[in-house]
């Protein structure tokens, strides 16, 4: 270990950090400036990488949850040898078009392994990733040829610490004892209001060793000490470490370090004039001569290490063709085409129950689907099929999580899993809880992670327990999350198309709304439904002639807008809409073929109006503006007026067009 090479280096990334934040007069020096030594032994010493073959599979992985810290990870970027974080981007730090964002993102650059900022989610996402190495381990490793073996570092602040997703993801890693995390914990005692002695006392290590970690301590500025706590960490197998390294916020700024001034603001002119002076820094966006021998010199070690791999895989790829198979498989980001179940008209199930068969058709199909529910796999339904074992310290290759209650984490992990590579996933509550994991949906639709969220009792319909647990606005909450797909069949055979275009749709999360109660299958007047349905509605009921309105409805209200269409003494054509945006996003000669323009239209659900006023006049909308009620489904929605009877008075109403909602001032 060049200790000389390794200060130099810290000094670069000191240097840098100060120039970037400083020009963008935006940022946050108190991290880069604090923790640069541990970066740089990172990326430098530690780390398994290859910047020439950033994808690499077997790389260790990096995740920095106090991703405010961002600079720190890009001078090391830059410094280390990736390609995609120029000079010239860390000059325009912060700046539109440079992948030097303001926190790390996702798909901005090779290198950068999460999106994050949004504090704790690192360390719940580093748990996926960690997770994930222990799945693909045990199924691809064989006693000859050991193809998966890496490593996940994550490095957290006290505002993650503090954070509630770090409870519940930290328990769930010492639970599952995942002794291939390491997190590093700068422990500097700051946060932007102050010392963290203002709210923040309890003793981290202890907390940690109750969750079943390893607690170590160390000194952020001891290149050796990290070295041997890190090995030490690494020989503790059955247990996740954290490794609690004392720091100085802001180090080196000589008026701002150990302040909260340190934090989240410029240093200033003055003070990066004093900070160079008191560093021995030369000049603008300084990088020291030994960091760049230092590094030019571990490209060919990186790239022995990623070549001996590849002659393993080589190897193992040979002797074992079929698991070679499904590797490329498990990592072609395709769905395998499944049995799928078949359903009659005039069946009656609930489509979280349809969408269970579903669910284990594609699990039968595709091994690497994996995932669970937050405590909820029997009201869910969301088992897999019995092969598919539980994923646990012993069994590794299982692929049902039992997440416990912990939802917001659920979906952390499950993000970190999909980033990892290799795995489809998917988590499940009910809807009205999604509010507890919406910040990590969030980041899934942010990093476009085709993470899968299953919501059941997705409705009033869900009865006696009431407003707490009955969904009012969170459809129209789901819907507005950009790059989120919404999902909402109506029967069991429009939710077995669900699940398949959830598999199909890769390039953002899926939530998929199912019913708790059990819906009649129905006829479809269209003969091609299964593939109009695609553009997410098409027409369920048709009549002959022009219609004298369209009903609009989703999920478990179709049937009602049917059987009130079949009562009325007028046309009515009814549409099942199983994805409002979806169908929003499509040309208007599709969406003027499934509701005509010049036609009333009349929507029917059983949540919120918000949203719905594009196609309907407010008075033309049945829909539940209050919360719900305790009481057997069918009373609840009598005493809330979502019944066939109520839509038929809706549809007795006058005549209004889309054109004259469209018209209106007001909408």
């Amino acid at each position: 270990m060049d200790i000389k090479a390794l200060e130099k280096i810290a000094l670069s990334v000191r240097a840098l950090s100060i120039d970037a934040i400083q020009k963008a007069n935006s940022g946050h020096p108190g991290l880069p400036l604090g923790t640069a030594e541990l970066g740089v032994m990172l990326y430098g010493e530690l780390l398994r990488h290859d910047p020439a073959d950033p994808a690499w599979a077997d790389r260790d992985r990096f995740i920095l949850s106090a991703g405010h810290g961002s600079m720190l990870l890009y001078s090391l970027l830059h410094l280390a040898g990736y390609r995609d974080i120029s000079l010239e981007d860390i000059k325009n730090f912060r700046q539109i078009g440079s992948s030097a964002a303001g926190h790390p993102e996702y798909g901005m650059a090779a290198g950068i392994e999460a999106t994050s900022g949004p504090l704790g989610q690192g360390i719940a996402m580093a748990v996926g990733f960690a997770a994930a190495e222990t799945m693909l381990a045990a199924r691809f490793n064989t006693a000859a040829h050991k193809i998966v073996d890496h490593y996940t570092y994550v490095l957290a602040g006290d505002g993650c610490i503090m954070e509630g997703i770090s409870a519940e993801a930290s328990s769930f890693a010492g639970h599952h004892g995942l002794g291939k995390l390491i997190m590093y914990y700068d422990s500097n005692k700051i946060t932007i209001d102050g010392s963290t002695d203002l709210a923040f006392t309890e003793d981290v290590a202890k907390r940690y060793e109750a969750y079943g970690w390893q607690a170590l301590h160390g000194s952020m500025y001891d290149f050796e000490e990290i070295a041997r706590l890190t090995a030490q960490a690494k020989a503790e197998t059955g247990k996740p470490s954290i490794i609690i390294l004392t720091s100085i916020i802001g180090k080196g700024a000589p008026n701002k370090q150990n302040t909260a001034d340190a934090h989240g603001a410029p240093l200033g002119a003055d003070e990066v004039a004093a900070t160079r002076a008191n560093l021995g820094i030369p000049g603008d966006f300084y990088i020291a001569p030994e960091a760049q021998v230092y590094f030019a010199a571990k490209q060919s070690e990186w790239k022995k290490s990623r070549e001996d791999w590849q002659i393993t895989f080589n190897a193992w790829s040979k002797e074992h063709p079929e698991k070679r198979a499904e590797w490329d498989q498990f990592h072609s980001g395709k769905a395998a085409q499944a049995a799928m179940p078949v359903f009659n008209t005039g069946d009656s199930i609930a489509t979280r129950a349809a969408g269970n068969k579903a669910l284990c058709a594609i699990a039968a199909a595709n091994a690497n689907l994996v995932g669970g529910s937050a405590d909820l796999k029997g009201p869910n339904a969301v088992g897999l099929p019995a092969d598919a074992g539980t994923w646990t310290r012993e069994n590794r290759a299982g692929r049902y999580i039992y997440f416990g209650i912990r939802e917001f984490a659920m979906a952390a992990i499950c993000n970190g899993i999909s980033l990892h590579g290799g795995f489809r996933t998917l988590c499940s509550t009910f809807m009205v809880f999604s509010d507890y994991l919406r910040p990590a949906m969030r980041m899934s639709a942010l990093m476009r992670q085709p993470v899968i969220y299953v919501f059941t009792h997705d409705s009033i319909f869900v009865g006696e327990d009431g407003p707490t647990h009955q969904p009012i606005e969170h459809l129209a909450g789901l819907r507005i999350m950009p790059n989120l797909r919404v999902l909402r069949p109506a029967d069991a055979e429009e939710t077995v198309e669900a699940w398949t275009m959830a598999m199909e749709h890769t390039t953002g999360p899926v939530a998929l709304a199912l019913s708790r109660q059990n819906l009649n299958v129905f006829p479809k007047a269209d003969p091609d439904w299964k593939h109009t349905i695609r553009t997410g509605a098409y027409i369920a009921r048709q009549v002959e002639g022009k219609p004298d309105a369209v009903i609009i409805a989703t999920g478990s209200e179709v049937g009602t807008a049917l059987e009130a269409a079949a009562l009325a003494d007028k046309k009515i054509s009814v549409v099942s809409m199983i994805s409002k945006e979806l169908f929003e996003s499509q040309p208007a000669e599709i969406r003027e073929t499934i509701v005509p323009p010049d036609t009333r239209v009349i929507v029917c659900e059983a949540g919120v109006r918000s949203g719905w006023e594009r196609w309907a006049k407010p008075e033309d909308i049945l829909s539940i503006d209050r919360f719900g009620e305790s009481g057997p489904p069918a009373k609840v929605a009598e005493h809330l007026g979502m019944t066939v009877n109520a839509l038929l008075l809706t549809i007795s109403r006058e005549k209004c067009t889309i054109k004259d909602v469209l018209e209106q001032k007001d909408l």
